[in-house]
């Protein structure tokens, strides 16, 4: 069955469900968010929440050579 969404209802959508993740004190890596909600882009929903005005903060880890961004809300956002 075919969806009738459209690739900017479908990112609205990744978007709440990124944002709910957020506020159940959460964090979240790119690879999280494709497991979890098939979002290939983490950053370019991140920098949606942080022009709806969400202050979002990025931790950058290390390990093993490889590099990445998490993502968490910050306290009283």
């Amino acid at each position: 069955m075919e969806t009738t969404e459209t690739p900017k209802e479908r990112r609205r959508s990744q978007t709440a469900l990124i944002l709910e993740h957020l506020k159940a004190g959460k964090t979240i890596n790119p690879i999280e968010a494709l497991n979890m909600f098939n979002c290939f882009r983490l950053s370019g929903r991140i920098a949606d929440l942080r022009r709806q005005g969400y202050n979002i903060v990025t931790d950058y880890e290390t390990a093993k050579g490889k590099h990445w961004a998490n993502y968490r809300l910050k306290k009283g956002a």
